[in-house]
């Protein structure tokens, strides 16, 4: 008897019962076994009726079906998505799964009901809930709860509906901080990675990223990571942008056009349109949503001057406030005015209210909201407090022209510089004009929403090798 057999026997001697309780652990002995025997697979089941807190083995399989109960269940999923057991509580109406791991998981009865995956209740063509709010109980109990082959939970409910999970989909669901904290990872990328001076500017190939699913990922994932990404190998023409866009899938619409030229134009209804210095900013905060991402292809570059200068406004305003708590607290607090008028793609009077430093519910810094050109001469707090105000602002931007935090680069015909309008402040050294045209950038804009949605679908693409 070789070592495989040796193996199969002592699976066999157990008891149909003690090998149904310790499949789990005579995990690779059974995989081994069966890539060497042909074993003949049956559809019998096992329910775990579970009926107020109690929990029932009902159909076990018999000691025929036994192996080949086994045998059946030796299927390509996550042994840790696997369930023991799910128990109905009285108890605050809740649903326990005891999962094979050993972990636990409560699952409310109301988020259940609310989320039955049913026809009725979910519409699958467009993944949305059909189920209308005004028609749950939100004192809802269960009925009864029924487990099957270890990876369907049925739930039946007082008015006698009944709902299908499967195993996996609970899981990702998990109401623990771990499994929330995982969950939010992978449907928001969060990871961001700060820099100042000694950035490693990463660049990639413009034409790879719009042919290659994978290099568009990198991109992209690289964008939401680092917040900067330069793209070499354009054509020196106008329209090169719009083929970005259509990449991620459209650009963001702005009084200023779809696509915009940055060029020293005469009586210009921008600072950027000037061959003058322009000092660190973000676009746009006189809109209520400011575009997320900016596109810059430079078409034509100035001989002398003109270089670009960015800086991670993030890390800057965590520096500012381990430095000065209240200078930090004033700019992510306090309300400021601005406004832009003119005349471009069509006319325009824009007015918004922005904080200098954007905050989530953490505390966590999320958007920088600071332009100096477009800040209105009307301010919208108490006189007394105006000089605290511009203390604070004036300490933030000195740390922002701080040469250990900003980064410096020249653009070449053929670059195409990719940034996060939310988190990088930009500006340029000034440059020399003339009779011609001596420096010609595009610029275009994209929405986060836009760019998240296309990150997570290549993602998907790259993941699953297709």
């Amino acid at each position: 008897m070789n070592k495989y057999s040796e193996e199969l026997a002592l699976v066999k001697s157990y008891s149909c019962s003690e090998v149904f309780v310790t499949v789990v652990k005579m995990w690779n002995a059974v995989a081994k076994i069966l890539l060497r025997t042909k074993v003949h697979q049956d559809y019998s089941r096992t329910l775990l009726l579970v009926q107020k807190g109690r929990s029932i083995l009902t159909r076990p399989p018999s000691s025929r079906n036994c192996w080949q109960h086994i045998a059946g269940a030796v299927q390509p999923f996550n042994v840790s998505t696997s369930i023991q057991k799910v128990e109905a509580l009285d108890v605050n109406n809740f649903v326990r799964i005891h999962w094979e791991d050993g972990s636990k998981s409560l699952y409310p009865a109301v988020w259940l009901r609310d989320n039955c995956q049913c026809p009725d209740c979910f519409l699958h063509s467009a993944k949305a809930r059909k189920l209308l709010l005004e028609d749950l109980d939100v004192n809802i109990g269960v009925k009864e709860v029924i487990l099957t082959d270890r990876q369907k939970v049925y739930i039946t409910w007082p008015d006698k509906h009944t709902s299908e999970f499967e195993a996996e989909w609970l899981k990702k669901r998990c109401f623990s901080e771990q499994a929330r904290a995982e969950m939010q990872e992978e449907l928001f990328l969060p990871e961001c990675k700060y820099w100042g001076s000694d950035l490693q500017l990463p660049n990639m190939s413009f034409e790879e990223v719009l042919h290659s699913d994978e290099s568009a990922y990198k991109w992209l994932s690289t964008l939401k990571k680092v917040g900067i990404v330069l793209l070499t190998g354009a054509v020196t023409r106008q329209g090169e942008l719009v083929k970005l866009g259509k990449r991620i899938g459209f650009l963001r619409l702005t009084f200023y056009g779809p696509t915009w030229q940055v060029e020293d134009k005469r009586d210009a209804n921008n600072v950027a349109y000037t061959s003058g210095k322009l000092s660190f900013h973000t676009d746009y905060p006189v809109l209520q949503h400011p575009p997320g991402i900016q596109f810059l292809h430079c078409i034509k570059q100035a001989a002398t001057g003109g270089e670009s200068e960015v800086v991670d406004g993030f890390h800057v305003s965590n520096k500012l406030k381990e430095q000065n708590p209240q200078a930090f607290q004033i700019l992510s607090s306090t309300l400021v005015d601005f406004t832009d008028v003119g005349v471009d793609y069509c006319d325009f009077t824009m007015q918004s209210k922005q904080r200098i430093i954007d905050v989530d519910y953490r505390g966590q810094v999320v958007r920088i909201n600071y332009n100096n050109a477009t800040r209105d001469t009307v301010f919208d707090i108490p006189a007394e407090k105006v000089q605290p105000f511009y203390a604070a602002l004036k300490e933030f931007v000195d740390l922002l022209n701080s040469p250990e935090h900003k980064f410096t680069y020249k653009m070449k015909p053929g670059d195409i510089v990719t940034f996060d309008n939310w988190r990088l402040l930009h500006g340029r050294r000034s440059y020399q004009s003339g009779t011609e045209i001596s420096r010609h950038l595009e610029g275009a804009y994209a929405d986060w929403d836009v760019v998240m949605s296309r990150l997570r679908l290549l993602r998907k693409i790259v993941q699953n090798g297709n």
